[in-house]
C-alpha cells in the first residue's frame, strides 16, 4: 500500500485504508464521543504506593480501580473498562497524562486529593490562558516523576 501524502494535521479530514475509512467513525458518533487512545500504561516502582496515589487523586474526577491483578491495576469509570493502567515494571519517567474533569471544582478536588495522597505539586488549580481561554487545570507529580493533570475546558 502506498503511503499517503504528507499533510498538515489541520488538513486531514479523512484517511482511507483497505476496508476502513478513518473519519467515517467520527461521522457516525461525533468527534466528542470517540477516543483515539484506547489505554495508557505507566510502569511503576511500587504498585501499592502508586495505586494509593492514583486511587485517591483520580476519585474526584470519577476514575476508580476497575481491574486488579497481581502486577497490574486498571482504572476506569464506574462499571467501565479500564483505560489507565499501572504495571509493576521498569518505571515510566516524565510522562504527562491529562485526565478530563467535568468541572473546575473537580480539578480543585483532584489537586487537593493528589497532595494528600503524596503527590508533589507541579501547578495549583487555575486558568491556563496560554493553552486557551477556558483551560483550567492542576498538576501533580506521582512517586515516579510522571506529571498527572486534571483539566476542565468549560467556561467559568
Amino acid at each position: 500500500m502506498a503511503r499517503p501524502a504528507a499533510h498538515s494535521a489541520h488538513e486531514i479530514n479523512e484517511v482511507s485504508y483497505p476496508g476502513y475509512t478513518v473519519g467515517e467513525e467520527i461521522g457516525r458518533r461525533g468527534p466528542e464521543e470517540i477516543s483515539m487512545i484506547d489505554h495508557v500504561v505507566l510502569g511503576v516502582h511500587h504498585l501499592d504506593e502508586s495505586r494509593y496515589f492514583y486511587e485517591h487523586a483520580l476519585a474526584p474526577i470519577g476514575v476508580k480501580v476497575v481491574v486488579e491483578e497481581p502486577n497490574l491495576v486498571g482504572f476506569g469509570s464506574a462499571g467501565g473498562r479500564p483505560f489507565f493502567w499501572l504495571a509493576l515494571r521498569e518505571p515510566s519517567h516524565r510522562v504527562h497524562v491529562a485526565f478530563t474533569a467535568a468541572s473546575r471544582a473537580a480539578v480543585d478536588a483532584f489537586h487537593e486529593a493528589a497532595m494528600h495522597a503524596g503527590g508533589v505539586d507541579n501547578g495549583p488549580p487555575g486558568p491556563r490562558p496560554e493553552y486557551h481561554e477556558n483551560y483550567y487545570a492542576a498538576f501533580s507529580f506521582d512517586a515516579d516523576g510522571n506529571n498527572i493533570e486534571a483539566v476542565c475546558h468549560d467556561p467559568a
